[in-house]
């Protein structure tokens, strides 16, 4: 599925913040300094929080009814909407990284030729697989 929506919890720190929970999903707490900043963090914390879900191949719930939510006084309930295409091709092109272990002497003569080692090391990878599209190699 490409599109979840999901009931989030505000919860006012008092000072203009707030504090973001979801009901369907235990652990998954975000903040805001404002009202903005929350509704970003939110949504932000969502997208992450369903990725992980995704990867661990895990169920992702049905999403309860927001009129079935008790709130705290003065808590309400956002509804919260993610799109995942774009955050798993953002997970998919985020960059890791790899300790190699190359001799010293190849190590010296790269650096002198000021040769960028992890632009080689993906095009060398890319060469093995024989890979030409990110997408193909999926």
């Amino acid at each position: 599925m490409d599109r979840y929506i999901f009931p989030a919890v505000f919860e006012s720190d008092g000072n203009g913040g707030y504090t973001v929970t979801f009901p369907d999903f235990p652990g998954c707490i975000t903040e805001g300094d404002t009202l903005d900043e929350a509704l970003y963090m939110a949504k932000d914390a969502l997208e992450l929080y369903i990725y992980n879900l995704e990867e661990d191949n895990e169920t992702i719930p049905i999403p309860t009814a927001p009129e079935k939510i008790k709130v705290p006084e003065g808590a309400f309930v956002n509804l919260i909407e993610v799109y995942m295409p774009p955050v798993r091709d953002e997970m998919a092109n985020k960059s890791v990284n790899k300790t190699v272990t190359i001799p010293r002497w190849l190590n010296e003569a790269a650096e002198n030729a000021n040769i960028n080692f992890s632009q080689v090391l993906q095009y060398a990878l890319k060469e093995q697989l024989k890979i030409t599209d990110r997408y193909k190699a999926l």
